[in-house]
């Protein structure tokens, strides 16, 4: 079983010339250990045993989970703040008891009992949610519960015809895709969390993966879906294409498991792809990138993958390259070739038939050179490939190490791309002092592009009792929160809203107007309000 604080069962080593870079650029390191889950503080449930005999006989005794381990790890999401919390041994998020249903008829009952017992229900997929997505809130209510959806794990059935397959909602996705191998189908959403995240999840978070710039969003790939939720179930089924009204799949996507939990989901699929092509390119400076990305993405033809990493990124990239990186010599050797300094790595992918492949790969070869890249070669890209889910597991290693390392993102136009960009780096520094900034471009829009944010700091070393032990980063993150809707970018482009966005996410959806709305259909769908509170919805004003 993973590790309650961990990504996965075993961690990379750093290599010993990223420790004493690190140390150097963030001055002193302090090492931690993390506690282990039987160790850890949990509060005693609050469930009462009227409430627990009924979710029960829903569920079975096998479906029930009030033991302090299972609630603990439950305790959050992949947030810095919560595996903080959780190395620390602080499971004071824990859910009252976590409920794990084999069918979407006892979906359906859970949320009936909850509903009549003023319970608050958190859904949860894969855990993966670093936004306090899964944060065990009540609000209001006498207790909470997380409903685990990790029984709902299979493939329901594909229809080869119209390219569309139909999932329970738990299933993670390496299992998705197995299952739709053996149909020569794949969905082709591949995030940086695919080793553990669900496809329920993805539907709810509005998830990217990292060939959303050729297969799409998750938003792209629904076709179909049924919800359960406090009021009844909400079938749409899947159409090719209807102007009945406004598309109630929207509502649902992006959603955040406020309005009910998805127990069924039908997505578009397509052929195994004949060839992927990965491969590796620098450039010689930030804007000189993304001034090319912006021109293959509006005048084409396009990668399926591509990925824009800033010199600070660049430089990241470089110093981990024995966790699976880019070869350092390399690329340091190519930037010597060329007179370059602070150069900016960008991996190309293809995905489809040879020819196609061919084609794209080419044209964009052409372009990219004309701009002034250097290539890098298939190496750069295998590596890339090699390397692409490791960074959760490299950031256990980097707490272990006294590091400071977490995520966020953003979108904005091209023509304010540049304006975020430079707004966030800045708060971000002004907040944390010494700290390693990095960023890379890896969705791309005709209108603009996102913008992700790696960074590295020193841990703050304080006593971990004292009343806010994770404020070092809240307070970074609150910076960049306002440094990014000051300067016109989104709140989030896939991470979702939960609770870290909620007070900046006003302005996302439509002001004063668009939140009574949502609330509106919150009210309708869920009139107790048992359903994920806290998260998406900014306060009342």
């Amino acid at each position: 079983m993973t590790s309650w604080t961990a990504w996965a069962d075993s961690q990379p080593q750093l290599p010993p010339a990223a420790r004493s870079v690190l140390a150097a650029r963030l001055g002193t390191l302090t090492p931690s250990a993390a506690v282990a889950v039987t160790e850890a503080a949990v509060r005693p449930s609050q469930l009462s045993s009227h409430a627990l005999e009924r979710l029960e006989h829903v569920v079975g005794a096998d479906g029930l989970h009030v033991d302090d381990e299972t609630r603990a790890r439950h305790a959050g999401g992949q947030a810095y703040v919560d595996i903080a919390r959780r190395r620390r041994g602080d499971a004071a998020a824990a859910p009252d008891a976590v409920v794990t249903p084999r069918n979407a008829d006892a979906v359906g009952r859970v949320l009936q009992v909850c509903a009549d017992e003023n319970i608050a229900v958190v859904p949860w997929g894969g855990g993966t949610s670093v936004v306090g997505g899964l944060d065990a809130e009540r609000g209001e209510l006498v207790a909470v519960i997380a409903l685990d959806l990790s029984r709902l794990d299979a493939l329901l059935k594909v229809d080869p015809v119209s390219r569309l397959a139909t999932f329970q909602p738990g299933i993670r996705t390496p299992a998705a895709e197995a299952a739709l191998a053996t149909h020569g189908f794949t969905l082709g959403h591949v995030p940086q969390s695919f080793e553990r995240a669900s496809l329920g999840g993805y539907v709810v978070t509005r998830s990217a993966g990292q060939s959303s710039t050729g297969v799409g969003r998750i938003d792209d790939l629904v076709a179909g879906l049924r919800m359960a939720t406090p009021a009844g179930e909400l079938v749409l089924a899947p159409v090719a294409g209807s102007a009945a009204g406004p598309d109630l799949r929207r509502l649902v996507l992006g959603s955040e498991g406020t309005l009910g939990v998805v127990t069924e989901v039908t997505l578009r699929v397509r052929p195994i792809p004949d060839e992927r092509y990965y491969e590796g390119w620098i450039l010689p400076d930030w804007d000189t990138g993304l001034t090319a990305m912006r021109g293959l993405i509006q005048d084409g033809p396009h990668p399926d993958i591509a990925r824009l990493s800033d010199p600070d990124e660049t430089d990241i990239s470089m110093l981990m390259s024995s966790a699976g990186r880019l070869t350092r010599s390399a690329l340091a050797g190519y930037l010597r070739l060329r007179g370059v300094h602070g150069g900016c790595l960008l991996i190309t992918g293809y995905e489809g038939n040879a020819r196609d492949v061919r084609h794209r790969r080419d044209v964009v070869r052409e372009r990219l050179r004309s701009a002034g890249a250097g290539g890098l070669g298939k190496r750069a890209g295998r590596s890339w490939e090699h390397a692409r889910f490791a960074a959760p597991a490299l950031r256990d290693t980097l707490f272990d190490t006294g590091v400071l390392a977490e995520t966020l993102e953003t979108a904005a136009t091209w023509t304010a791309l540049p304006a975020v960009y430079s707004a966030v780096r800045q708060a971000l520094h002004g907040s944390l002092g010494r700290a390693v900034v990095g960023c890379h471009v890896s969705h791309l829009y005709p209108s603009g592009a996102s913008l992700y944010f790696t960074v590295l700091a020193a841990a703050d070393a304080t006593d971990p009792d004292a009343p806010d032990p994770d404020r070092q980063w809240l307070r970074a993150k609150k910076a960049a929160n306002d440094a990014i809707t000051s300067a016109g970018g989104t709140i989030t482009h896939h991470h979702a809203v939960g609770t870290a966005h909620r007070r900046h996410v006003r302005a996302d959806l439509g002001g004063d107007v668009g939140v009574r709305a949502l609330r509106a259909v919150k009210r309708e769908l869920d009139p107790v309000g048992i359903m994920n509170p806290g998260k998406l919805l900014p306060d009342s004003r």
